[in-house]
């Protein structure tokens, strides 16, 4: 609600808003009722979403299936981009959780303050990260907005939840400072990916059912290289897969269906052979 006052204060009537309902909890589509009615009062556009989750992981399945959905929407509308109010507290958590995790410069960049997601037409901006949470929940009291609570962050079997908690008991821990570690984080990681992105352009041959990157100047580097040779040769891989693979391969192993072969100055990626039976 935050966000959404905010924005509608900032651009007026230039802006739409869109609520999902994952079909998850009984409540969720009076949530979202709420949200259309706030919309109305304001004379804003609003439309309801629903959606279906997969099974698996179910936030993470709800998040890919959050996203597509908005983007679908975003583009049939016609616009820019998707605007989401994930604040400071969300950047902190998601920050311990990755470090916990072992994650690479990549996980600990954290939130994104813009990005594109997989399957999402349009550019998502999360304006909010600076903001603590608080703030913005007194915000959205001062002009009173009605607002709900997703009884899901109270749910202490996932791991960000249980992060949460943690935080909450640690007061020395500010994560403001935390958000803005992941925001320098950000930019090495941006900061690297330029220059793998001119390695690629410079020295990289795609053949037919080959490709050859250079061994970049670190290790971080390759991965991104071998990770994208990787992609363009049909396999799925994370650029930290990658990098862990790179650490402990020799220098001809398979990844992802495809054979990666150190020759001198450069990594060979061919697809896997097939395996001989008898």
């Amino acid at each position: 609600m935050a966000l959404l006052a905010l924005a509608h204060d900032l651009v007026g009537d230039a802006i739409e808003v869109a609520t999902v309902d994952h079909g998850l909890r009984a409540e969720a589509a009076e949530e979202c009722a709420l949200v259309a009615q706030v919309c109305s009062d304001r004379g804003i556009a609003c439309r309801v979403l629903n959606v279906s989750v997969d099974d698996g992981n179910v936030q993470d399945r709800a998040r890919a299936a959050r996203y597509t959905a908005l983007g679908k929407w975003a583009q049939t509308r016609e616009l820019a981009a998707i605007a989401t109010a994930h604040h400071a507290d969300d950047q902190a958590e998601t920050l311990l959780m990755r470090l916990n995790r072992g994650s690479g410069l990549a996980g600990l960049a954290g939130i994104r303050s813009s990005t594109m997601i997989a399957d999402c037409a349009v550019p998502v901006l999360r304006p909010l990260l600076a903001f603590r949470k608080q703030e913005l929940r007194d915000l959205v009291e001062r002009v009173g907005m009605p607002f709900v609570e997703d009884p899901s962050n109270r749910d202490e079997s996932y791991d960000r939840v249980r992060i949460r908690r943690a935080l909450e008991a640690a007061g020395w821990i500010d994560p403001v400072a935390l958000a803005r570690s992941a925001s320098h984080l950000q930019e090495a990681e941006q900061a690297l990916q330029i220059v793998a992105d001119q390695l690629w352009e410079d020295a990289v041959v795609v053949g037919d059912a080959r490709v050859a990157v250079p061994v970049g100047p670190t290790r971080d580097t390759s991965a991104r290289l071998v990770a994208r040779a990787i992609a363009i040769l049909g396999g799925e891989v994370s650029h930290g897969e990658v990098a862990a693979f790179l650490k402990a391969a020799d220098r001809r192993s398979n990844i992802a269906g495809v054979l990666v072969e150190r020759r001198g100055d450069r990594f060979i990626c061919t697809p896997e052979p097939p395996r001989r039976s008898g």
